[in-house]
């Protein structure tokens, strides 16, 4: 009898090992695979745009270089005037900088401190705009395409300053208060959902701070040219060969 439990013993034991190694192996096949959310579907979408942008400024980037190419080869022909083609770069130079009148669609935001007698006695950021609040709505202008944007009047570069001044706000070392008019051109669609889709800046600030800020979409909005002063204390020309 201890002959013929044995042989059934030592199977069993070979059965257990045997179990036991193809379930470790089973357990390395395994892809650990992450949850799929919300959050992490926008953030993979918020990706695939951001690369597709890129794909579209190097493929206008592509298309500006060769037609410059083509300027300059017929340039060397003889087959174009250099003073009319000087003329557009320098004309497209100041549109870039800023330094010439603009026209086009977009959208105009009228932003004004909240005047109802609920507001009075609350604390002081919630009632009143302050720079920052012009900024960061301007900020999320840009980031929907603006191309020319002012505030009551005066164009705002990437050296303009928006400070505040006790009861105004100075924007080009000029000074502008309430309403604070931002005028901007680009894709209409684009920038109004800057202002007024959920989870946006302006959003918050009339909805949870009870300011006033109105949007309308314009077909024809004039941006003036900018007029200040031009003061670079460190930026310096890099001289050619360094």
């Amino acid at each position: 009898m201890n002959n013929t439990k044995k042989p059934n013993f030592t199977i069993l034991f070979f059965s257990i090992i045997l179990g036991i190694f193809m379930a470790g192996q089973f357990k390395q096949n395994i892809p650990i695979l992450a949850p799929v959310t919300i959050s992490s579907i926008q953030a993979m979408q918020n990706e695939i745009n951001a690369v597709n942008k890129e794909i579209e400024d190097v493929k206008k980037l592509t298309v500006q270089r060769t037609e410059q190419l083509r300027i300059l080869e017929s340039i060397a022909l003889g087959d174009e005037d250099i003073i009319d083609i000087l003329e557009t770069e320098l004309q497209n130079t100041k549109i870039a900088s800023g330094l010439k009148e603009v026209e086009g669609p977009g959208i105009i935001v009228r932003m004004e401190d909240n005047m109802s007698e609920t507001a009075f006695g609350q604390e002081y950021d919630l009632d009143l705009i302050h720079d920052i609040d012009v900024l960061r709505v301007i900020n999320d202008l840009k980031g929907a395409g603006a191309e020319a944007i002012s505030i009551n009047g005066q164009r705002i570069l990437s050296i303009s300053e928006i400070k505040c001044r006790g009861p105004v706000i100075k924007v080009n070392d000029k000074s502008v208060a309430v309403p604070f008019v931002i005028k901007a051109i680009g894709d209409p669609k684009l920038l109004n959902a800057a202002i007024n889709a959920p989870n946006t800046y302006a959003y918050a600030l009339r909805t949870i701070d009870q300011l006033n800020i109105e949007t309308t979409i314009e077909d024809h909005i004039v941006v003036p040219e900018y007029n200040g002063r031009f003061n670079f204390s460190y930026a310096k020309p890099l001289k050619e060969g360094d």
